[in-house]
């Protein structure tokens, strides 16, 4: 029997710089939860900020689908990157597997917060005031990250540690 190749690299210091980046520079992801009556994957996108410690944020209405599907399974998956010109999969992108955490409503870490988001999405002074928002915190678990054709690694939740 021929040797199996081995897919995913060992997690380095450059792979760890390009994860954190492709947080930092998220302006948006695609956020796939689980329907809790068919046990399906529903994907919707959502506009992707960071805290002040580097962590991601969104913020999304509680009447929205994804909302609804969070609050009774917060674990979801959350996929940033960009492609650029050429082939879309030659780009670096990472799958965040995580829980979202909602940030209670009259809380100092929801003030914390409001400011450094509005700066990344002005638009959403629209609406980031109205009663059904909420900032929603991504604990990363792990992340599956694809640095570009060839170098894929699997990342823990240690390798995203704000003070490691």
């Amino acid at each position: 029997m021929a040797e199996e190749k081995k897919v995913i690299r060992d997690t380095d210091d450059d792979a760890r710089i390009l994860a954190r980046k492709l947080i930092a520079e998220a302006n948006f992801g695609a956020i796939a939860v689980q329907e809790p009556d068919t046990g399906v994957p529903l994907v919707s996108r959502v506009a992707i900020a960071t805290d002040p410690e580097g962590r991601p944020i969104f913020l999304a209405s509680e009447l929205s689908i994804h909302s609804k599907c969070l609050a009774k399974n917060n674990k979801c998956s959350v996929l940033l990157g960009e492609p650029g010109k050429g082939d879309p999969l030659a780009h670096p992108r990472i799958t965040l597997i995580c829980n979202a955490v909602i940030i209670e409503r009259k809380s100092e870490e929801r003030d914390r917060l409001r400011d450094p988001y509005l700066e990344q999405h002005p638009k959403a002074k629209l609406y980031i005031d109205f009663g059904d928002f909420q900032f929603y915190r991504l604990e990363i678990e792990r992340a599956n990250l694809n640095g570009g054709f060839g170098k894929a690694y699997a990342l823990t939740a240690e390798d995203f540690a704000v003070n490691p």
